[in-house]
């Protein structure tokens, strides 16, 4: 374990503790006024989304109005300050996508809030594998096909991303530690140019989450090689598994998470994550995520910890590998 994970585990532990100490009085009076839900995203996108999905259950649950702000810019760090500097009440809180949580924090030197330490996580909402698809016409049906041509031709394939330090980009770096190949990045500013260019035949692959891409696969203009989660997609039945595939280890998901500030009371934090665990539960909620090519993957502050951790140690050995830095 490196001493940064290290320190960031002493902190969460730290954080965790003085929590509990705040006790059950602060969650008897919690919430007596609207929650404001900062989201690191803009209007539209899965991040925000999946905020008014979970906002507007929560907010009867709790009594009070859940306010959704969008604050989108600096791959996460405007939304992530807000809530880091807040007050920590419980009543602001942040929906933060995984990829400006986990990815943002190795590629962005003096970043003004940790993952970590400046948080005490709630509950991740949602959670999304990713889908590797070749454009129309470029003629390979199997993840074993497009790593055959490239290794025949190396650097002569190319995949498309949403900018550089994104997870479209380490998802494939990852892709090509394992296998060898060297897909060669073409960063783009945004998912849409990345994916107007896939499908006009300019870049020849991307990886990502489901909902864009599904439309132009009905259309036959996409075609999906596997899905990188540990099952296959109820939208995609017939598109296996990177496991299946022969790659195991290519488990890649977006998650959309909930986190207070560091110092919030362990029984506010308690109290926003039982509601959500049982607003998951519901059918209505499932069907939601399930529309989005999405799962309704519930972890509690504990397991959120944890997986944040796994997470930021997973990606930082990626990122330092491929040597990822920010433009």
């Amino acid at each position: 374990m490196s001493a940064l994970a290290f320190s960031r585990r002493l902190g969460a532990c730290a954080v965790l503790a003085l929590g509990i100490a705040a006790g059950p009085a602060a969650a008897a009076e919690y919430p007596n006024r609207p929650v404001t839900l900062i989201v690191s995203a803009a209007p539209g996108g899965t991040t925000d989304i999946a905020a008014r999905m979970i906002a507007d259950p929560l907010g009867r649950a709790l009594g009070q109005s859940v306010v959704v702000e969008n604050r989108p810019g600096g791959a996460g760090s405007i939304a992530a300050q807000a809530v880091a500097r807040a007050k920590p009440d419980g009543y602001t809180l942040l929906l933060q996508y995984s990829g400006f949580h986990v990815i943002t924090p190795h590629i962005t030197p003096n970043l003004p809030w940790d993952p970590v330490q400046s948080f005490a996580p709630v509950a991740n909402v949602l959670s999304a594998p990713q889908v590797l698809v070749v454009r129309e016409g470029l003629g390979y049906a199997r993840l074993d096909e497009l790593v055959a041509a490239d290794q025949a031709n190396p650097g002569k394939l190319n995949y498309a991303s949403s900018g550089v330090g994104s997870l479209q980009q380490v998802s494939t770096e990852l892709l090509n530690q394992m296998a060898g190949t060297r897909l060669v990045h073409i960063p783009y500013n945004g998912t849409g140019p990345a994916m107007n260019d896939l499908i006009g035949g300019s870049v020849d692959l991307t990886i990502t989450t489901p909902p864009p891409l599904l439309p132009h696969i009905a259309a036959g203009k996409l075609r999906p090689l596997v899905v990188t989660g540990t099952e296959r997609l109820a939208s995609l039945p017939d598109v296996p598994t990177a496991a299946e595939a022969g790659y195991p280890d290519l488990l890649v998901s977006s998650w959309f998470a909930m986190y207070a500030p560091q110092g919030t009371p362990g029984a506010v934090v308690e109290r926003l994550a039982g509601e959500i665990e049982r607003i998951m539960a519901t059918a209505e909620f499932r069907e939601k995520a399930e529309n989005l090519g999405a799962k309704a993957e519930f972890m509690g502050p504990s397991a959120l910890a944890q997986y944040t951790q796994q997470e930021l140690d997973r990606w930082g050995a990626v990122i330092r590998k491929a040597g990822i830095s920010a433009p």
